[in-house]
């Protein structure tokens, strides 16, 4: 996809890369819109298809004059084929659940138009203005979660779409900020009201594991974000805990060369390089959180001095090991996606043949690409939750975090509790994404009278990575509270040893939304979302990183 104006995309079936989804279903203002040359071909393709294959006597093609399912052997005449392509729709809303987010929704109608363009499916040029009169006017149809299994496509989600496309009023959507009926937001927008779908034009819109796309392109794109974001958080956790860098240099990860380990190494010691925090003078200091200490040997050195670090815990040191994975998989993940987005995922297909065209039915619907890939990517995500919440369990923990008042309480302890059930939180979100992390994709039974006898289950891997996710940026989020409120408490006694400037960029961003707790106990539940809104943006993470020059 090429944009052809500041405030304009171009859909040609080819070119549509994972963060143009992105864009185009988080910023309503940037209008979309088919290439030229995709609209020629499919009139084209079209026009062979009204005049060849809407009689009588036409061959029997899937879903084009035949049943569906079950009952493809079931001939449909031309003139049935308009309430056949509508029954599709009504047969196939069987959705329940919770709503998908309307960014999801809006992200698969982009998708769909996509594959549209490039020419496979058949389908009227009509079908697919439809989808860019909704999408440049911000017509959200409310499309139900649940009820796909990832085989013949999301059938129940596309099919509750497609019922908001035709105008039913049994479809509501989102407009102008209101919910409504599809008929009535159409009206206000000065659109039909109604739209009848001709052959093909029902069931290449039902076809396809779009929604599952719609969710996995998302999963992605703001899982690359949150990584940026955990290393920024392992910095902070480092310098509160005057970590070891040695383990970090490039030399050392040279000799165990994994791609995204060693990013990850590069890119936490352009943040965290220069820091005199994370050094043997440093932790020779006598903070006053140190169990017993006395009030007049606080910021006095250790006599003798402690015994060097060396090395430390595997939640420090072992870090781009855990971390690097995650870059991995997702560079994987990117390239599934990449194919994904910018394939024909319908059937039957149409190809050019001779003077005219061929109808092939194939398997391109089925999701187990998807799903293999929201398999790795959610446990990469749990584990990566896991070592960010290690460290914070460190951050209040008397017994490791080396003379940080424990709680991260700034005074009056009994009096006031500190961070403990913060932390908690963090340790409780963990445990449930290691239970939601099981493998959906090896997860098939029949469905369907047995027509689909082995599904993807496609949706629920990729919504359940949505949640594992989202999850996860809490958890950073915690890790980004607890490193700087452990900063602010210790940094009386280590002024001399300054941080590095990017985890000091970041430590002064994060006071902007969120203050130091240094009188006394806070309503923490506030400041948890506001971090967790931090991590979500990217904003943060991408601030830092441009400065240090170190995003991933």
């Amino acid at each position: 996809m090429k944009p052809s104006a500041p405030l304009e995309m171009v859909l040609d079936g080819a070119t549509l890369a994972a963060h143009d989804v992105v864009a185009l279903s988080r910023n309503p203002a940037i209008r979309v819109a088919l290439a030229s040359a995709a609209r020629e071909a499919l009139n084209k393709t079209r026009g062979y298809i009204e005049q060849h294959w809407m009689t009588d006597t036409a061959p029997m093609m899937y879903s084009f004059n035949t049943g569906v399912g079950a009952l493809k052997s079931l001939r449909i005449t031309p003139d049935l084929i308009p309430t056949f392509q509508r029954n599709l729709i009504l047969a196939h809303s069987g959705g329940s659940g919770e709503l998908m987010p309307d960014e999801t929704v809006r992200a698969m109608m982009v998708l769909r138009a996509n594959t549209f363009a490039s020419n496979y499916s058949g389908v009227r040029v009509e079908v697919i203005d439809r989808i860019l009169d909704m999408l440049n006017q911000n017509i959200t149809p409310l499309v139900a979660a649940k009820g796909s299994v990832g085989a013949s496509g999301d059938l129940a989600p596309l099919a509750i779409m497609s019922g908001a496309m035709m105008g039913l009023p049994q479809c509501k959507v989102r407009y102008r900020g209101q919910v409504m009926t599809a008929p009535q937001a159409f009206a206000l927008a000065g659109l039909p009201t109604e739209m009848q779908f001709l052959a093909k034009d029902a069931s290449a819109l039902i076809n396809g594991s779009t929604a599952s796309l719609a969710y996995a392109v998302f999963a992605a794109v703001d899982t690359r974000e949150l990584l940026n974001c955990a290393t920024i958080s392992l910095a902070l956790s480092l310098e509160a805990l005057r970590g070891e860098l040695s383990s970090f240099e490039d030399r050392v990860q040279a000799a165990r060369p994994h791609k995204g380990q060693r990013k990850v190494a590069a890119a936490l010691m352009k943040l965290i390089g220069d820091s005199q925090r994370c050094g043997e003078p440093a932790r020779q200091v006598k903070l006053w959180g140190t169990p017993g200490i006395k009030p007049q040997d606080v910021g006095s050195v250790h006599e003798p001095p402690l015994a060097p670090r060396i090395q430390d815990v595997y939640s420090l040191r072992c870090a781009p090991q855990v971390h690097g994975p995650v870059l991995d998989a997702l560079d994987y993940v990117d390239g599934i996606l990449a194919t994904e987005i910018n394939s024909a995922t319908d059937n039957p297909l149409i190809f050019p043949e001779g003077d005219g065209y061929k109808i092939i039915s194939c398997g391109h619907f089925h999701g187990q690409y998807l799903a293999q890939a929201m398999d790795l990517l959610a446990m990469a995500i749990t584990d990566l939750g896991a070592i960010c919440d290690r460290r914070s369990a460190r951050l209040i923990d008397p017994a490791c975090n080396f003379g940080i008042p424990a709680n991260l309480i700034a005074k009056l302890p009994g009096v006031n509790t500190g961070f403990s059930v913060v932390q908690s939180l963090s340790t409780g979100l963990v445990l449930e994404n290691m239970n939601l992390c099981g493998a959906a994709s090896v997860t098939s039974l029949p469905a369907k009278g047995n027509t689909e006898d082995h599904i993807s289950n496609s949706n629920w891997a990729a919504r359940r990575t949505r949640t594992v996710l989202e999850n996860a940026q809490t958890i950073v989020a915690i890790e980004l509270l607890l490193a700087t409120q452990a900063l602010d408490l210790i940094e009386r006694d280590l002024k001399a040893w300054p941080l590095a400037k990017a985890t000091q960029q970041a430590w002064a961003l994060l006071r902007q939304t969120v203050p130091a707790s240094l009188d006394g106990d806070r309503w923490v539940q506030d400041d948890i979302e506001a971090a967790r809104q931090l991590v979500a943006s990217g904003e943060f993470a991408r601030t830092i990183h441009a400065g240090a020059k170190s995003k991933l």
